[in-house]
This record gives structure tokens, C-alpha cells and sequence, in this order.
């Protein structure tokens, strides 16, 4: 666990593994740092325990090979739970489900933390079960006590304060820092917010989320199936509000065809894909990168589409405002790629102030416009106008067959057509001129680029920061806006030796930049295991690409 400054990552290796029976230490041992603790449950290591978990010896800890590289603390977690709520009422079952909370007490031991905020969080979680409450607030002050009262010589945390700006923070993750900034894109963008979904993990929080917000206007739709879900989006957008559709992989499959319509179109959509490990059913609770391919390319015929990556926890609320403006504004699809891991992953996030982010303009159609045509574009961003359904004069038709460039009607025209497909593209290629430049981190003298995309973020950032610590000359560059690619990309490629792209896929990203600038090599660093990467990974990986 990573706590204090520059908090990037979870860290590859624990400082403390609880383990509450002999196949839980077993499988978890190899993760825990040398010399760190490990809090077992001694009561459940009985011989029979570690049979049932194939153990061939009676001695579990030389066995996994940590009687020498870990702080063993035996605890006899079970029965100190039992004694402690040995008058409370509840059935063993019951109490058994407080052991971890016993464990958590003994934690907040071992780290030096008060217990008020895990008392404020139990208490929220069981308001309707105040004999669950008190149970639970019992046995983690009988964690918390027994710390206090170990006679054994163990290793104790001080956490670092983190540098963070001066604000008003709360705890998100991913997925709910995701359904906020599509409600203040909602807010700064006067359009009603629609989501229209199906359940799926590991999106379906979004759904949750949005779905608790009536009281701030939000509209939100479970439909019967992903093409649905897509569908209803899209008649909201032409009806006048910010839609949305949530997935992950396999749903992105099926809305496909309706994303299509969309940008046949020419409405405003932000289709939300929290990745996971694929294909098929695949891995649903793992985190992939892997649906890069089919954001950018999976649908029928020429269908240019924005897509967008968030970066972290946090990233997902900035990203999820970024999306919705840009679709707005560009009157486009807008696909907004995160991932399982910064999608359950969390941090802490500072509610942003009055001012902070920009008002969002969608582009009506203009006052006093006598001569207006469905087709009629904004001249900087070749955006059409939005017209609104049951607005005086502006009675229109969309539909997925091909529309002429001016007036709408449905045209087969040959010309007409690939002067529609090029407009199209070139709609979301002016994108470009309205998003950031990719700004380079690191050694200003670097031969080597590191590149990373969505949630690689801060496996990267650390990786970069131990390798410059070490004396390499590196720096890092991260892509949240992937489709198009800032305009300064080819620039900031070619300044470098090194150009290396790790992404937890077989290289979907290292192609697209390949793609786009066959001039510079770009190397790899994949892994597809359904697990991030560990910093340790990238470190030997781009180790070894510097020194060939």
C-alpha cells in the first residue's frame, strides 16, 4: 500500500497480508515485501486446515519459505471475536463475518491510524442494522486493543501526510468520479442528462450512480439489452440531451451498429467502456486494455469516431467532462475508454470550484437562421447544428441512409456521398485544434520515451520516477486523447532515441502510432494476464530496451 506523497500506485508489494486461512497465505505470500508482516489466523491453521489446502508439512511458514523473509504475528483472530461478542446476540455465522473487521482493527494498529473513519463507515453501511453496527465497532476496537497489548516485536507504519492542494477532498472511485462529471457536463451544459444501459461488469456502478441522481434531473434507463440501451441514447440525443450508454467489452460489440447511426447522424453520444479482459465473456472482474481496436475502428464502412482515455480514479471525472463536451460541441460520438482497475480502483478527489471547469456550448441552431438546412455547418469545427425536435421551422429527418450534404434528404449520389464521408472525417480530425498537447515528463535531455494510455498512468509515472532515480535518462509521455492524437505527437516522437509503448494488450496502441508515423520504431511492453502492471515489470523492461 502506497500512502503520503506521490501516490501513484497501489505499489506491487504489501507491507502487511492478513491471511485468514492457510490457502489465502499460500496464495498470497509471494506479494508481500521482504520483511514485511504477515497477521494470520492462527486458530485456522489447525492440521486439518492445512491439509485441506495441500500442505505437506505442518509448518506453513517454512513450507512458502517466509519463516525468514516475513514478520510472522500469530493471531487467534476466531476466538477473539467469539469472546468478543459472546453477548451480543448474534449467531456464530454472524460473527464469523466480523474476523476481518477484527483484522482491520489490528491494522489501523500497525499503521498508526485513529479509528473514526472506519466507525464512520461502518455505521453508514449498516444505519438499518445497529446490532451489526455494534458488533463490528466492538471487535475493530478489540483489533485496535490487541495491537496495543502484543508482546511481539513487529514492525509499525507512519504514514507520510499527502501533498495535496488545499480544497474539499472525498473518497471516489472510478466509476462514480465517471457518473459526476457526466452530471456537471450536465450542469455546465444546460442539456438534461440520459443514460440509457445494461448491466455489465465493471460498468454497472456508472448505472447505479446516475440512477440515484432524480433529485439532480438525471433520466436514467436499464434497458433489456446493450443495443437498447444505445438505441434509447441515441433518441435522446436527438431529442436535445447529453446522452449516454455505459459498457464494457463485449457490450461495445453489440452497440456497434447503433454507435454507426450515430455517426451516420452526426448526434452527440458518450459511449462509456470499462474495459475488461476479453474476448467473449473473457474476465470480467480483470482489467484489460484491449477494446483500443474496436473504439477506434469496430463498425461498418468509413465511421470516424472521437475516442478518450482516462488515466486514473480521478482522471475518470475530467475525462467523463471531456467527453461530453466534446461530443456536444463537435456534435460526434465520443467513446470514453477506462478500466477495471481505475474503475473499482479509488482515491482521493477535490471537488472542483466554481469556475474550474468551462461552460459547454452546444451549438443550436442559430437565431434569425431563415434558410436553415439539416445539414448546415458550423465553419471552424464542421459541425452541424443541433436542432431540436418541436422547435418553429426546424422539422428534420436523420436516420442511418446517407443524407445530401444540404438538405437532408435521403441521396444515393455517388459525389454526394464521399463528400459526406470526408466531412465526416474531417469533423473529428478538427478535434485536434480543441484538445491539449501531449506534454513529455521527465529528463528534458531524455533518449528515451516512455508511452503509456489510460490507467497505465501511474505504473508508468512510478516506473519513470525509479529509473530517473537510478540515473537513466528517461521521460514519459500519456495519452488520454487517443482519436484523434494531439497535434504535437509526431513532433514530440521523433525528438527520442526510444520510443517505447507499454499498454496491457498486445500492442493495439503501438500499431495506431506505428500507423501514424512509420518513420519511428516503437517498441513494446505488453502484458495480458487480466493484472496491472507492476512497476518492477516496466522498469526491466525498458531496462533492457535502453541497454540494447
Amino acid at each position: 500500500m502506497h500512502i503520503g506523497k506521490g501516490v501513484h500506485t497501489p505499489g506491487d508489494l504489501a507491507d502487511v497480508l492478513v491471511a485468514m486461512n492457510p490457502a489465502a497465505l499460500k496464495r498470497h505470500a509471494c506479494f508481500l515485501k521482504k520483511g514485511g508482516v504477515a497477521i494470520v489466523d492462527i486458530d485456522s491453521f489447525k492440521e486439518s486446515d492445512l491439509k485441506k489446502a495441500l500442505y505437506e508439512t505442518n509448518d506453513p511458514f517454512h513450507e512458502i519459505g517466509i519463516d525468514n523473509t516475513a514478520q510472522i504475528v500469530e493471531v487467534p483472530v476466531t476466538s477473539m471475536v467469539k469472546n468478543a461478542l459472546a453477548e451480543s446476540g448474534l449467531d456464530l455465522k454472524s460473527m464469523l463475518r466480523c474476523r476481518n473487521i477484527f483484522a482491520l482493527g489490528l491494522v489501523c494498529w500497525l499503521f498508526d491510524r485513529p479509528l473514526e473513519s472506519a466507525l464512520h463507515l461502518l455505521k453508514n453501511k449498516f444505519a438499518k442494522k445497529p446490532a451489526v453496527y455494534e458488533a463490528n465497532a466492538k471487535v475493530l476496537n478489540a483489533g485496535y486493543d490487541y495491537g496495543h497489548n502484543i508482546h511481539a516485536s513487529v514492525s509499525t507504519y507512519r504514514i507520510e501526510t499527502g501533498d495535496t492542494r488545499p480544497g474539499t477532498y472525498t473518497d471516489v472511485n472510478g466509476n462514480t468520479a465517471t457518473a459526476w462529471g457526466l452530471i456537471y457536463a450536465s450542469e455546465k451544459s444546460g442539456r438534461p442528462l440520459y443514460l440509457g444501459s445494461y448491466p455489465i461488469t465493471p460498468a454497472t456502478d456508472i448505472l447505479h450512480e446516475l440512477a440515484k441522481r432524480k433529485d439532480l434531473g438525471v433520466k436514467a434507463c436499464q434497458m433489456e439489452d446493450e443495443i437498447a440501451g444505445v438505441c434509447s441514447a441515441i433518441g435522446a440525443a436527438f431529442a436535445g440531451d447529453l446522452a449516454v450508454t455505459t459498457t464494457s467489452g463485449p457490450g461495445l460489440a453489440l452497440k456497434s451498429e447503433g454507435i454507426g447511426l450515430a455517426v451516420m447522424a452526426e448526434l452527440p453520444l458518450v459511449i462509456v467502456d470499462v474495459q475488461r479482459g476479453g474476448p467473449s465473456t473473457g474476465l470480467p472482474t480483470k482489467t484489460e486494455q484491449t477494446d483500443l481496436r474496436q473504439a477506434i475502428y469496430g463498425r461498418n464502412g468509413e465511421c470516424p469516431i472521437v475516442v478518450l482515455a482516462a488515466a486514473s480514479p480521478v482522471d475518470c471525472f475530467h475525462m467523463a467532462f471531456e467527453a461530453a463536451r466534446i461530443a456536444i460541441e463537435h456534435m460526434t460520438p465520443v467513446v470514453l475508454l477506462s478500466d477495471a482497475f481505475i474503475g473499482n480502483g479509488s482515491s482521493a478527489f477535490r471537488l472542483p470550484e466554481e469556475g474550474e471547469y468551462p461552460e459547454i456550448k452546444p451549438r443550436f441552431v442559430p437565431d434569425g437562421k431563415s434558410d436553415w438546412h439539416p445539414y448546415d455547418r458550423d465553419e471552424n469545427t464542421k459541425a452541424r447544428y443541433w436542432a431540436i425536435p418541436g422547435t418553429p421551422g426546424l422539422t428534420h429527418r436523420l436516420g442511418g441512409l446517407e443524407k445530401d450534404s444540404k438538405t437532408g434528404a435521403i441521396s444515393t449520389d455517388p459525389e454526394n456521398h464521399e463528400k459526406m464521408v470526408l466531412l465526416r472525417q474531417e469533423k473529428v480530425d478538427r478535434v485536434a485544434f480543441d484538445i491539449p498537447d501531449v506534454e513529455p515528463y521527465g529528463d528534458a535531455d531524455a533518449d528515451t520515451l516512455v508511452i503509456g494510455w489510460g490507467g497505465t498512468f501511474g505504473h508508468i509515472h512510478e516506473a519513470v520516477d525509479d529509473l530517473r532515480a537510478a540515473g537513466k535518462k528517461v521521460a514519459m509521455a500519456h495519452f488520454r486523447y487517443i482519436n484523434p492524437l494531439p497535434k504535437n505527437t509526431g513532433e514530440v516522437l521523433a525528438r527520442y532515441k526510444h520510443v517505447v509503448v507499454a499498454e496491457l494488450n498486445l500492442g493495439q496502441f503501438a500499431d495506431f502510432l506505428q500507423a501514424k508515423f512509420p518513420n519511428v520504431l516503437i517498441r513494446r511492453i505488453n502484458k495480458v494476464q487480466g493484472q496491472p502492471f507492476l512497476v518492477q515489470e516496466l522498469v526491466d523492461g525498458v531496462t533492457k530496451i535502453m541497454e540494447e
